[in-house]
């Protein structure tokens, strides 16, 4: 068996191993967010902040904030919910590769080089929840933290897509759906939130 037959094999087993790991991923991700309404509270929530700062009349806005801070209540409660569920799991089902190349079962190879993703979603609930446009004092403040509330989200969905595939392809999405860089979103979330994030990937690296 010449070298290029055997690199041929080698890399299409890596590739059907891969797969099979991310949809793994992928279906115990979709199972425990079955339940919830997350997604779809996620984006009326985003559409909702860009509608409201858009508006010029300030009637009008006053009658948005308070139908957000509802979505927002329900978002932020739904989160936690599913956080609490998800650190229910085996931390060997819970593991991401925090390695550039996604390499198939790297999170059982070299545990070392992985991130727990049960502690990140619990991050991301706590930063969901610090964050709400509905305890803002003024207007300005709604419109800080509506932004800040937007990273946040942003980040947990780069968490879950991390999970689902690796961060490379999250990093790809995230600039695709949203124009937006993974390393401004990092810039753009709570300093409290940043730093609870870096200390993660520190432990996890």
């Amino acid at each position: 068996m010449d070298f290029l037959t055997l690199a041929i094999i080698v890399t299409t087993v890596l590739y059907v191993l891969k797969k099979q790991e991310q949809r793994q991923h992928t279906q115990l991700l979709a199972q425990h967010l079955a339940r919830f309404q997350i997604e779809k509270l996620m984006a009326n929530l985003m559409e909702g902040y860009l509608r409201v700062i858009g508006e010029k009349d300030a009637q009008r806005r006053e009658q948005i904030w308070p139908v957000l801070a509802n979505t927002e209540s329900s978002l932020v409660s739904q989160f936690q919910r599913f956080a609490e569920e998800f650190a229910t799991l085996p931390a060997e089902q819970t593991r991401a590769s925090t390695l550039p190349l996604a390499l198939p079962y790297m999170t059982r190879v070299l545990p070392s080089a992985t991130m727990d993703v049960r502690e990140a979603m619990k991050l991301h609930a706590q930063a969901l929840a610090a964050a709400r446009v509905g305890d803002a004092a003024d207007e300005e403040e709604r419109k800080r933290r509506a932004f800040t509330m937007t990273a946040e989200l942003m980040l947990m969905q780069h968490t879950c897509h991390w999970f689902c595939r690796s961060r490379t392809v999250a990093s790809m999405r995230l600039l695709a759906r949203h124009k937006t860089a993974y390393e401004q979103v990092l810039q753009s979330v709570a300093p409290g939130t940043l730093k609870a994030y870096e200390r993660l990937m520190q432990v996890s690296n």
